[in-house]
């Protein structure tokens, strides 16, 4: 995994062959079949391991953020930030919703990060910061919309500018859940 997680990031899934995997890695195609299928299994695999990791940095990351509303915001700048590495654009953002299929890459992304942003609603309307609604179809959207703008700054001619004007613009769109008056009693 660690040598196609290499080459993927640096060529893209397509530029690499399995040869070339299994000749890096010191095994056999046989070893690759055995354990993935073939490559696009390994793709498979390569990813979620790839989601893990960044579902787990975004959540050190809002670790400890007293509150909802400042959890949303260091999780968004996490988040971005993350997906300005060479890797996450290459696999995670290019490449998975090519090689997977669009269905399965964002089944992928919502079995990783959607509990976290469906923790984050929860908690925060459980504290009557956030208007009640149906959480399930807020997380995806809330999903939705950073992964579009994590695209939106990968694929920028200035991903620098770009960054610093998605990041408000966020926000902005986030504050619109926080509740401006208190809960009904």
């Amino acid at each position: 995994m660690t040598a196609a997680r290499t080459l993927f990031a640096e060529r893209g899934y397509a530029a690499v062959s399995a040869d070339e995997i299994v000749s890096a890695a010191g095994l056999t195609r046989g070893a690759l079949h055995h354990h993935f299928g073939d490559k696009a299994g390994l793709f498979l695999a390569v990813f979620e391991e790839l989601e893990t990791e960044l579902t787990a940095e975004v959540a050190a990351a809002v670790d400890g953020v007293p509150d909802t509303a400042g959890q949303m915001v260091m999780g968004l700048r996490a988040f971005l930030d993350l997906c300005q590495r060479p890797e996450v654009v290459r696999i995670g953002l290019t490449d998975a919703p090519s090689v997977l299929g669009w269905e399965l890459w964002r089944e992928i992304e919502a079995r990783h990060a959607l509990g976290l942003i469906q923790n984050m609603i929860e908690n925060g309307i459980a504290a009557g910061m956030i208007i009640a609604q149906s959480v399930e179809v807020l997380a995806q959207l809330v999903l939705s919309v950073t992964i579009e703008a994590a695209l939106l700054v990968v694929h920028a001619k200035d991903p620098e500018v770009t960054r610093q004007a998605v990041e408000p613009a966020l926000i902005t769109m986030l504050a619109g859940l926080l509740r401006t008056t208190a809960p009904p009693e």
